[in-house]
């Protein structure tokens, strides 16, 4: 389940990186990565909005917290400042240290020069103000437990749940495949030729690929099924490991002459490379196991019938 009061957040990209052709492969890192994401994406999203709402500063000590400017007689401390800095807009939060620094003392400036003519006109006293400062209170209480919880979170319940993820994904199997290209089925046939004559597939790539991965010698890594377009990868998916295709293969991008150097399971992506997406999963969890103890201590009544029926489908489908 996912908080109802938290900010949203944009997940960044996948990180995965484009192979030797475009349209063609990627590389095994980005094949890691991409399945990586892949694997715990629908997760990701969630947690990731959770953590992004319980960044905060601890306090200061007195010497550790001075004043850095004053408005009338209120002092603006550093502390001030670190937590006008985590609440800053995503615009914000790219710009350098100092600049941000900048931006979040002219904030709390324009909140204190405002929130001072507020109190002369006794906006405090108002209803609408008083049970906005309720709401903004439990907010603030929700926020501070749910920190204290996580900071408990131990790096072996990371790497648990890494293993049961793991433990879970099929088996599937990835070959190492390099490949010539060319124009025309006439010179994929004259390479293969070489090939059979004894010649070297990674000089005859070199010499005669048109592929930008020809310096490498037609090397396109390790790959999973999908990740190719569908002749190259039949053809490649075919072949034993040690061999070459003997008719040239056509595709969108020319004629390919295709060797597969290795076949093995497709190996899961290193806990380091994942490790504090997971550790946000185990966030979003502890989170959900938080709320529904909660649920249980204290019976949640809606009246409305058409809140009801809303609240119960959204947090059925989390």
């Amino acid at each position: 389940m996912m908080s109802t009061v938290l900010a949203d957040t944009e997940w960044p990209q996948s990180g995965v990186s484009e192979g030797a052709m475009a349209g063609i492969g990627q590389t095994e890192t980005g094949a890691l990565l991409e399945r990586s994401y892949l694997m715990f994406r629908s997760k990701f999203v969630a947690a990731a909005t959770l953590a992004a709402a319980f960044t905060f500063h601890s306090p200061l000590a007195a010497q550790d917290n001075p004043v850095v400017a004053k408005v009338g007689s209120v002092e603006i401390r550093k502390s001030d400042l670190d937590t006008a800095i985590a609440n800053l807009s995503a615009q914000y939060q790219q710009l350098p240290d100092e600049q941000k620094t900048v931006a979040a003392l002219s904030q709390v400036i324009d909140i204190k020069l405002v929130a001072k003519k507020a109190e002369d006109a006794g906006i405090q006293n108002s209803d609408d103000f008083k049970q906005r400062m309720v709401f903004l209170k439990e907010r603030e209480l929700h926020n501070a437990y749910l920190r204290d919880q996580f900071d408990k979170l131990k790096p072996e319940e990371v790497k648990a749940r890494y293993d049961k993820e793991i433990a879970a994904m099929p088996k599937e199997e990835e070959v190492h495949a390099r490949h010539i290209l060319v124009k025309t089925e006439d010179e994929a046939k004259d390479i293969i030729k070489q090939l059979d004559a004894g010649k070297d597939f990674i000089e005859l790539a070199k010499a005669k690929s048109e592929d930008s991965s020809k310096s490498d010698g037609g090397d396109l890594g390790y790959f999973t099924k999908g990740r190719m377009v569908p002749e190259f990868e039949e053809a490649a998916f075919s072949l034993a490991k040690g061999s070459y295709t003997k008719t040239p293969v056509k595709s969108q991008f020319g004629y390919h002459v295709i060797k597969v150097e290795d076949k093995r399971n497709a190996q899961p992506p290193a806990f380091d490379q994942v490790e504090p997406q997971v550790r946000q999963i185990v966030m979003q969890e502890k989170y959900s196991s938080i709320i529904d103890e909660a649920k249980k201590a204290q019976k949640v009544e809606i009246v409305d019938e058409n809140l009801r029926k809303g609240y119960d489908e959204l947090t059925k489908s989390e």
